[in-house]
């Protein structure tokens, strides 16, 4: 399947791979393989294994909360890569603006078109990744061509300014920094939209989200330099420490919790400092080590990678689930096994059949951007 990689000397596999991962699991996400394993019951390591693929409720770290940082991380080491490319063709910093400035702009208006078809109404909300990703894609490319420690700084002042906003501001109802419902986050929500998230979601996580963005700014431009292996995947690996012991470091000493969906300081940080660590070991394991045989398993989702998001959140989600899962459901019936064993199956052949159009549009050399 090499025909399905892109050949360039110069690619990072492991971006692509690590990007089609991120995508992978979203869609099993939505095609609910861990809502049914989870209806299975297994016990023990089991049942805890599978809970990492759920959202923390409040206060503490999932592996699931890393996807969403990972996702705008690579988006941010694709942007760095991409304005390199151009910018050696000979593409200037305000000519390549107006181009991510009216991707950005898709993207919030796909973000906010999400929540229409998942509300069935008109309605305007910004908590859709896509949406955040359009505002902190702008953050980042402003300073993109900024020295290394003005992005560390600028990126750090964003994760102060999220702790001082939740701590200063404090307004009738609002007025718990870290109280689900009674933050700042769900003060501004209804400012902005006139409503705070059911699941405790707010808008402003574009603040401290848009250091995830930063440091794949960063990271990109390191993985690209002319530093040795060794180099980059020790100073993505120190990077990583950094961020889970300064992370952590503030939770632990009860300063600034880690919470996922107000994308807290701490949490910004601990996370990212994972997926830094991720991205690490996938570099060092596929373009270092070539360890790169099934590759093109993750490539081929990564490289249609928002099509196919909006797919599995759409089509998906609305029909596709149910309407493969009249079939496998109905033909599994016949064999007498669990309905509840017959649901994970039925979610896995969703998954692969999401995963074979992502596929079939590699081999075609179809690729869906906006």
């Amino acid at each position: 399947m090499e025909n399905i990689i892109p050949k360039s000397s110069n690619r990072l596999i492991s971006l692509d791979v690590m990007r089609g991962l991120i995508m992978i699991l979203l869609a099993g996400e939505s095609c609910l393989v861990y809502v049914n394993l989870q209806a299975l019951h297994p016990g023990g390591v089991a049942d805890g294994l599978i809970n990492q693929f759920f959202h923390d409720p409040w206060h503490g770290l999932h592996f699931w909360d890393c996807v969403q940082p990972a996702f705008m991380l690579m988006a941010g080491a694709a942007m760095y890569i991409s304005y390199y490319s151009k910018k050696q063709k000979g593409i200037s910093w305000k000519q390549n603006f107006k181009h991510i400035a009216i991707r950005s702009l898709k993207l919030f208006l796909l973000g906010t078109g999400l929540h229409c078809v998942y509300a069935g109404k008109l309605v305007f909300e910004l908590w859709n990744v896509l949406t955040q990703l359009s505002v902190t894609t702008i953050i980042a490319y402003l300073i993109i061509s900024r020295s290394f420690w003005f992005q560390v700084g600028f990126s750090i002042g964003l994760l102060i300014l999220t702790d001082v906003l939740y701590r200063t501001i404090l307004m009738p109802g609002f007025n718990q920094p870290f109280l689900e419902f009674h933050n700042f986050g769900a003060y501004m929500d209804t400012v902005l939209m006139g409503k705070i998230n059911t699941d405790g979601w707010v808008a402003i996580n574009i603040i401290p989200t848009a250091a995830h963005s930063i440091w794949g700014v960063l990271a990109g431009k390191l993985l690209i330099s002319k530093e040795s292996a060794n180099k980059k995947i020790t100073y993505l690996a120190i990077a990583g420490v950094i961020g889970l012991i300064w992370g952590f470091g503030l939770d632990i000493a009860n300063i600034t919790p880690i919470i996922k969906r107000i994308s807290t300081s701490s949490f910004a940080l601990a996370s990212g400092g994972w997926v830094l660590l991720i991205l690490a070991f996938l570099y060092w394991l596929v373009d270092v080590k070539q360890v790169n045989k099934y590759a093109w398993i993750c490539v081929v989702v990564g490289m249609n990678a928002i099509f196919i998001y909006l797919f599995f959140e759409t089509v998906g989600a609305e029909w596709f689930n149910g309407a493969i899962g009249i079939f496998v459901k109905g033909f599994l019936g016949f064999t007498g096994m669990p309905v509840s064993v017959i649901a994970v199956f039925s979610s896995l052949v969703t998954l692969f059949a999401e995963w074979y159009l992502c596929y079939f549009l590699s081999k075609h050399k179809v690729f869906i951007k906006i």
